[in-house]
């Protein structure tokens, strides 16, 4: 990493959500701080990052060297569905505010996150970190998955205008603790843990919304957060790169998986189905499961290859999938109470 001053102040946007509590998490409790970096974890109660005036005030307290930028308008497929132009408009302020605010900062790298949703709906798979701009994204949810592509634009133009060196991780389906596990709004897996939970509890059947069969990437948290270490001191290319988990399916019980699966790559992908079942074996639910085909299954599949990822970082261990949802199952159940949800 570079270090323009005996110090390095690194600043996290979203501090308090997912990405962020595993990057913290990591640093404190797996030791991956580094002797010189100061890290700043902020939440939304820190400032609006959708105001400029906030945003720059907050750019001036902190004096950052490095930004990494998690900040968002996020939600689930329903969500995004109902509020299209909120996620457009929200985003472009929040990331346009941020960057130039870290530009006017002359602050050394900043790593956004993106999203898988970003690539175009209709093309050819595995997707790969040049096809971003090559087609519309899926209609669900067009207006975060423009916002988040034009992250890619300001990035390279920052760089062709001022040889700025900002860079972006495109993670797939990202899960852990410190998730939103609102049924409604929240992404597929903690919803699901959330509503099994409430199932097993109850005694009533779970019910999944629609069919079963899309297929998904998913990344653990703390996976995530130790590779977006490693962009952020190592990576050096203004182009963004995908971070894909690689899961060994085989461990799960024969009762969840009609047949074993060894998911490597852009092969690696989970059905929704699967993922439920994950979801069941983990937290030993023993009720119904009912699939709710009322429900929109949104886009089929958008797979990503990681490969560029493992150029670099052929070593990299991936958290086993079973263990990563057990994990995650374990963290709602102790923490329901204060649990996002």
């Amino acid at each position: 990493m570079e270090n323009k001053a005996a110090t390095v102040r690194v600043m996290v946007t979203g501090g308090s959500g997912l990405v962020g509590k595993a990057i913290e998490h990591v640093l404190k409790e797996e030791g991956g701080a580094k002797e010189g970096e100061e890290w700043i974890f902020l939440s939304s109660k820190d400032g609006n990052l959708m105001d400029p005036d906030e945003t720059r005030a907050l750019f001036q307290k902190h004096r950052p060297t490095h930004v990494v930028h998690l900040a968002a308008m996020v939600g689930g497929l329903f969500k995004n569905m109902r509020q299209n132009l909120d996620f457009w408009r929200n985003n472009m302020y929040i990331n346009d505010n941020v960057l130039q605010a870290a530009h006017d900062h002359d602050v050394v790298k900043v790593v956004s996150c993106l999203s898988t949703c970003i690539f175009p709906d209709k093309t050819t798979y595995p997707i790969d970190e040049t096809m971003i701009h090559n087609g519309p994204p899926h209609e669900s949810n067009f207006g975060y998955s423009y916002a988040k592509r034009m992250i890619d634009v300001h990035n390279r133009a920052y760089c062709a205008q001022f040889g700025r060196r900002y860079t972006a991780v495109i993670p797939t389906n990202v899960f852990g603790p410190h998730d939103n596990f609102n049924i409604e709004d929240g992404h597929v897996l903690p919803g699901l843990i959330h509503k099994a939970y409430i199932a097993q509890k109850e005694g009533t059947p779970l019910q999944v919304w629609g069919s079963g069969r899309p297929l998904r990437q998913f990344i653990y948290s703390l996976d995530l957060a130790r590779l977006f270490l490693w962009v952020l001191r190592e990576y050096d290319e203004v182009d963004p790169i995908i971070l894909s988990g690689e899961h060994d399916l085989t461990e799960f019980s024969l009762s969840c998986f009609s047949t074993q699966l060894t998911l490597v790559g852009e092969e690696d992908e989970v059905s929704i189905k699967q993922a439920a079942d994950a979801v069941i074996e983990a937290l030993h639910f023993k009720g119904e499961v009912l699939y709710d085909t009322t429900k929109s299954d949104g886009q089929f599949k958008k797979t990503a290859s990681n490969a560029k990822l493992r150029k670099y970082r052929p070593d990299f261990t991936f958290t086993p999938f079973h263990k990563a949802v057990k994990e995650t199952c374990d963290w709602f159940k102790a923490n329901y109470d204060i649990a996002r949800k």
